[in-house]
């Protein structure tokens, strides 16, 4: 038997990582980092620090998948050399040999160190040197501690990278909130929930691509600096090309570039992009926030509620196994088919406000015995949707589509066939709340190019008396209706909401890398 395949020592199976009671002097941070530092120096010194061209052929997944349920060392022995690199997360020394735990893309796994294996070379006090937090690379074969954890038996070991910063306690990362944003990285290298979230919204994503991509559908870029506030109602961001000495705005929607592809002949269109609005940030919002926009010739708001309900329901069982999964202190069941109701239904219903939604003077007192701020200009479709924000919303936990929304608050939705039980004029229109809060927006697009200069011409009234959400008046969309748009329906959803939702998380904080925050 050659050197390299020999069985463990008996010091390799004295102590595990996990059962040692071993101490460590405690140093506080400042002269951890100093010590940290000398290491790093004395590698520089001998040419060690920082190496590239390393050769990784492993991942601790791939070893624990293939190997976890092989006990005969032999036949583990048989496998052969592997090679794994990552990130210390635990070290315990016990003289002449000790164990490593190491966390790479894939999670952790166990490495064991020996003298009498690596050598009283560099390598064994490349070992003991080691910090929590270093990332190094090993190569050795497999084996069974006595304790029966599959570990790594070392044979070559390195340093690739000195962390010179203690890492946060193991058992619970960063525990301030905002550090744990500002300092997403940290957290990311200590907190197992934090990876998880991330790998599930990068499943979320994959997923929202596939299901469009299936049918037939074709994903586009469109620009990010507009010239125009347009898409949306909210207020931009402002910046300047200099080199065209003009005013620019990054984007708040991407709606009206997506629709002139529909006019284009691209009948199916979808894009996953971000989209900015200089607004408050909150648990739900963002300044800097992604959208799925997606647009679809022939198909009507109808359509693309049910294509909604399947969407998500398939994404909650590809993530959960279930239909159901829970968020906060409510257990949401997506699956099919979801309610729907009008909102003028909901806020006769739900809401406290008892008179008529025709009685624009009766919704004025009752909005201003709650505090909330109206212009004047409102309108009875207006009013009603802010009675409905205010007393409807949080009150819509289960997935639920509200249908039925005024002309007033939809300047590029179709105007609809029917009209308000109360008398206004209403779009084909929906929004799907789900918690309390709107993870979707959709509907019939408005291509009569007449009706839309009209609305245009409405949001630039408001602009006019200090809107600052107010539209732009875009011609060169309004030349493109008249190319003929044909009968299109289109939807965005909140793709960090929606993240938030399937993965349990309450602030959208939690679901964007790295979220925008006051200076420090």
């Amino acid at each position: 038997m050659s050197e390299q395949t020999k069985q463990p020592s008996k010091s390799q199976n004295k102590e595990t990582a996990s059962d040692s009671k071993k101490t460590e002097p405690v140093l506080d941070l400042a002269e951890q980092s100093r010590v940290r530092r000398s290491k790093l120096d004395e590698l520089r010194k001998q040419n060690r620090a920082y190496p590239h061209g390393v050769k990784v052929q492993n991942t601790s997944m791939e070893l624990l998948s293939k190997f976890g349920e092989i006990q005969d060392p032999v036949q583990l022995e048989a496998g052969g050399t592997f090679s794994l690199a990552g990130r210390v997360a635990f070290v315990r020394s016990f003289g002449k040999a000790g164990f490593v735990k190491i966390r790479d893309r894939a999670g952790l796994i166990q490495l064991h160190i020996a003298k009498d294996r690596v050598g009283e070379g560099q390598a064994f006090e490349d070992f003991k040197s080691l910090d929590l937090g270093d990332l190094i690379r090993a190569e050795g074969f497999l084996f069974r501690t006595k304790t029966g954890e599959l570990s790594l038996q070392t044979l070559k070991f390195e340093i690739l990278s000195k962390c010179l910063h203690a890492p946060p306690e193991k058992f619970h990362g960063l525990t301030d909130v905002e550090e744990k944003y500002r300092r997403r990285y940290v957290d990311l290298m200590t907190n197992d929930e934090t990876r998880k979230t991330f790998l599930q919204r990068s499943q979320i994503v994959q997923g929202v691509r596939n299901f469009f991509l299936k049918q037939e559908f074709i994903e586009v870029e469109t620009p990010m600096m507009h010239p125009l506030v347009t898409g949306a109602t909210a207020r931009p961001f402002i910046t300047h090309h200099n080199t065209l000495d003009m005013t620019l705005f990054l984007r708040i929607a991407p709606e009206l570039h997506l629709k002139r592809l529909v006019v284009g002949g691209l009948e199916r269109v979808f894009e996953i992009n971000r989209n900015f609005r200089n607004e408050g940030i909150s648990v739900r919002h963002n300044p800097e926030f992604t959208m799925l926009e997606f647009y679809m010739a022939y198909a009507t708001y109808h359509d693309l509620m049910s294509m909604t309900e399947e969407l998500v329901s398939n994404l909650c069982f590809e993530l959960h196994g279930s239909h159901q999964a829970p968020f906060g202190t409510h257990l949401i069941n997506y699956a099919r088919p979801w309610k729907r109701i009008t909102m003028e239904e909901a806020v006769k219903t739900l809401s406290h406000y008892k008179g008529s939604l025709g009685d624009t003077e009766g919704m004025r007192k009752y909005l201003s015995q709650k505090q909330l701020k109206m212009s004047g200009r409102e309108g009875a479709g207006a009013l009603m949707e802010m009675i409905f924000a205010e007393d409807v919303e949080k009150q819509l936990i289960q997935p639920t589509f509200v249908t039925g929304y005024p002309v007033e608050i939809s300047p590029l939705a179709r105007r609809s066939d029917d009209k308000s039980p109360s008398g206004f004029e209403l779009t084909d229109r929906f929004e799907l709340f789900i918690t309390g809060q709107e993870i979707a927006n959709g509907f019939n697009e408005l291509n009569d190019p007449d009706d839309q200069k009209d609305r245009f011409m409405a949001q630039m009234k408001e602009k006019d008396a200090g809107n600052v959400e107010a539209s732009d008046y875009d011609a060169d969309y309004i030349t493109a209706l008249e190319y003929g748009l044909p009968p299109t329906a289109g939807e965005g959803i909140g793709i960090d909401r929606l993240t938030m939702l399937l993965t349990n998380n309450a602030s959208i904080r939690d679901v964007i890398l790295f979220p925008q925050l006051k200076k420090e």
